[in-house]
């Protein structure tokens, strides 16, 4: 049996401890041992990437906002489901060890070799209303993107999703991807002043009894003609 590697670690905000593991050839987030992003969470994140850029594939300078940098897998799909040379993905990361493993340990890392990324170490709200109303789509994986100041996620502030409303377009994507259903979330989007439908995708696809995991896209009204 191949043995698993630690490969770097960090402190978080709250005290706990972020490591960045290999095992067998594969990448994996944890923290207490529990794994918030990897092979695990990847079919969900590229699902959530497929479906939040859906809309905008027509789009010539298509913008899309990323809360947390993580192994990098939703980035990677967006920028497949996106190939417009003038796109932009801004990926907002406070922990600047993330981005330092990337350099260090991920060679196929899209941080290395996606030219249209810009990294900003800021996802509070005040991040989100610089975009004014410029963007087309919000991605957010609620286990692998970085905590709000209570050590909760940013979805659970209702500062930021009011922020994430003004940030985007008209008909722009608040799309959220998490490993359980969220309690009453559509319920706060909707009063937030999105619409909003829910999908689920299986964890892993080539699974015999795959787990099901939710994704919600809230859509800021309708698209301008």
């Amino acid at each position: 049996m191949k043995p698993r590697i630690t490969l770097a670690e960090t402190e978080l905000p709250d005290g706990n401890v972020l490591e960045l593991q290999e095992h067998d050839g594969r990448k994996f987030l944890l923290v207490h041992g529990q794994q918030i992003c990897g092979p695990a969470t990847r079919a969900a994140e590229e699902e959530l990437a497929r479906l939040a850029c859906a809309p905008f594939r027509p789009a010539r300078q298509p913008k899309i906002w990323f809360c947390g940098l993580g192994l990098g897998h939703t980035i990677a799909a967006v920028a497949k489901e996106l190939p417009q040379k003038r796109a932009t993905f801004i990926v907002a990361e406070p922990m600047a060890a993330i981005p330092e493993w990337h350099r260090t340990h991920i060679p196929d890392s899209p941080l290395l070799v996606e030219p249209r990324i810009l990294l900003e170490n800021d996802c509070s709200p005040q991040a989100l209303i610089r975009q004014d109303g410029s963007l087309h789509a919000i991605l957010v994986h609620l286990d692998a993107s970085p905590t709000g100041p209570r050590n909760r996620t940013w979805i659970d502030e209702r500062r930021w999703v009011s922020a994430a409303f003004e940030a985007l377009q008209p008909g722009g994507l608040l799309a959220i991807a998490g490993s359980r259903h969220v309690a009453n979330l559509t319920r706060r989007l909707q009063g937030s002043g999105f619409e909003v439908a829910e999908f689920t995708v299986p964890s892993s696809p080539n699974a015999r009894k795959p787990r099901f995991l939710p994704i919600w896209l809230a859509r800021k009204g309708k698209a301008v003609d």
